[in-house]
């Protein structure tokens, strides 16, 4: 988990000495995200926000609060605006990554969506403005692009809400960005453990839900980094997507079990054949920054200040898993798991 001098040097002058919040900070990018920050900055405070008291008691027996005296573990729920308020005091930077993400469990719960993905991150950013936070980026997914499911239609909410969080919190107020990306590599509950447990179970076959089916894939490292990168160049109100490799899921089955056969089982609820991360709609205010796309936002009265650091991407783009310029053959897909091991 290297950055270049340059950027490490940069995201000092940020966290050493700051006090960082982040909430979700149990899951698989907020142990990973801690684990970067404690390796290579010197934070004054790291607040670890989560409602599972295992978890977070698990966490803790990795990061002890007796080796890494900057941790706080603090229970709560980004839906208790009052919690938020207590455990946001004095605070710089917030990485908000709690969210409900499963497809099918919130196809069927559907206002616990709403009220975790949608008014947690209105809690956030109301909070944030009293709090005096500095900055605040928040995590999104390729789903919330043209959304066909309840997922993705509550992250686009909350995208829309940290963008217009500029807005209310004034000139000199607390910025709000978004990144938005694919499927992480081996993070809890994807399609990457699940397959390595049918191989290990010894399962008749793999199951994939349609054969044409597509994905993007960025390991947990490089989310990590991207967040990061994004938060020291962010201005306020970008929605910061990363170029990563599309994979078809027919070849990850057959990169995981060549000799193991596959079984399709259909479409689940609100799932979709491909995903898309920069709708042609949204390529009209999207610009390419080398690295990454930053789509900025609509409204007139902004200033464009990408304008002058990235290309615009032309009329017609559309960055989609199916219609990606990269895609993962086996050694890279050999590399992106040796990496995330």
């Amino acid at each position: 988990m290297m950055f270049n001098q340059e950027m490490k040097s940069k995201l000092g002058e940020m966290l050493d000495g700051a006090s960082i919040f982040i909430t979700g900070g149990t899951g698989s990018f907020g142990k990973r995200f801690v684990q970067h920050v404690l390796e290579n900055f010197s934070p004054r405070k790291l607040i670890i926000f989560s409602r599972d008291e295992l978890k977070q008691y698990e966490m803790a027996q990795r990061f002890s609060v007796e080796e890494y005296p900057c941790l706080r573990y603090f229970l709560g729920d980004v839906r208790d605006v009052n919690r938020l308020r207590v455990a946001m005091r004095n605070v710089d930077y917030v990485i908000h990554a709690a969210a409900l993400k499963q497809v099918p469990a919130a196809e069927y719960n559907p206002t616990e969506c709403i009220r975790t993905n949608v008014l947690g991150t209105e809690n956030l950013v109301t909070v944030a403005v009293e709090a005096g936070v500095k900055k605040m980026i928040a995590l999104s997914t390729d789903k919330a692009a043209n959304p066909i499911n309840l997922y993705g239609a509550s992250k686009l909410a909350s995208d829309k809400i940290m963008v217009a969080g500029n807005s209310l919190s004034g000139a000199d107020g607390c910025r709000y960005s978004v990144v938005r990306y694919g499927n992480v590599v081996g993070s809890r509950g994807s399609v990457v453990p699940f397959f390595q447990k049918l191989i290990d179970e010894k399962a008749d076959a793999l199951p994939i839900t349609d054969d044409r089916m597509t994905r993007f894939w960025i390991t947990l490292d490089d989310g990590v980094r991207f967040v990061l990168t994004s938060l020291v160049s962010m201005k306020g109100g970008e929605v910061f997507v990363p170029k990563i490799p599309s994979m078809r899921m027919t070849d990850l089955a057959e990169f995981m079990a060549p000799d193991m056969p596959t079984k399709i089982i259909g479409i689940r609820p609100g799932e979709k054949l491909h995903e898309t991360m920069i709708t042609i709609d949204d390529a009209r205010h999207t610009y390419d920054l080398g690295d990454r796309y930053v789509i900025c936002p609509e409204f007139p009265f902004w200033q464009k200040e990408w304008m002058r650091e990235g290309k615009p991407v032309g009329e017609g783009f559309q960055y989609a898993s199916d219609t990606n310029t990269e895609w993962l053959d086996l050694d890279g897909f050999n590399e992106i798991m040796s990496k995330s091991s």
